[in-house]
């Protein structure tokens, strides 16, 4: 069950090779009547380490640390059954590390110039099994999602495909599609 349909506090862990910001992100929480920081790490392998041992139902990870990066860490806590959810939280905004850090595992994604009540509405969101994303986040994922295709091949041109590329075939990807393949190796 999530953190949020229990009545218990969200049991928050916090990753950041930063003290300040550990420690500042800490106190931001714990002044919040319904979220408990439940420890802090310097890297991803201390997060993991503390993942085992104090059960948090949130943990907010910077990407960039010493040893174990948090693109790293979140894919080994991620793959944890009934692990916590991991949000990102870093500076970088760019297509590439919200690519990674998402495909990694994470539920979430928010930069560090989040406001407060940002920051905690996505722990809050998180916890009930939501997806934060800040909204420069969101339209860069938009952007990525609708960027422009290559035209998929239809079923038949597909079949025609994985029929050529059959021992005793010769093809090329290239000419697959249009099926001049298949009509070359025939002939030969």
């Amino acid at each position: 069950m999530l953190a949020s349909n229990r009545g218990k506090p969200i049991r928050v862990l916090i990753a950041d090779d930063h003290e300040v910001v550990r420690i500042g992100i800490g106190k931001l929480l714990d002044n919040r009547p319904d979220i408990e920081v439940v420890g802090l790490a310097r890297d991803g392998a201390e997060a993991i380490a503390l993942c085992s041992e104090l059960a948090p139902d949130v943990v907010l990870m910077d990407l960039v640390m010493p040893g174990i990066d948090g693109v790293d860490a979140t894919r080994r806590i991620a793959r944890t059954a009934g692990g916590p959810r991991v949000v990102v939280l870093t500076s970088f905004a760019d297509r590439e590390h919200i690519s990674e850090a998402l495909d990694s595992g994470a539920a979430g994604y928010l930069l560090k110039d989040s406001g407060p009540d940002e920051l905690v509405s996505a722990v809050r969101a998180a916890a009930a099994g939501e997806s934060p994303l800040t909204p420069r986040v969101a339209l860069t994922v938009v952007r990525s999602c609708a960027a422009p295709r290559r035209p998929r091949r239809s079923a038949t041109a597909s079949a025609r495909c994985a029929r050529s590329s059959a021992p005793g075939w010769r093809t090329s990807r290239s000419r697959c599609a249009s099926g001049s393949a298949r009509r070359r190796s025939r002939a030969t």
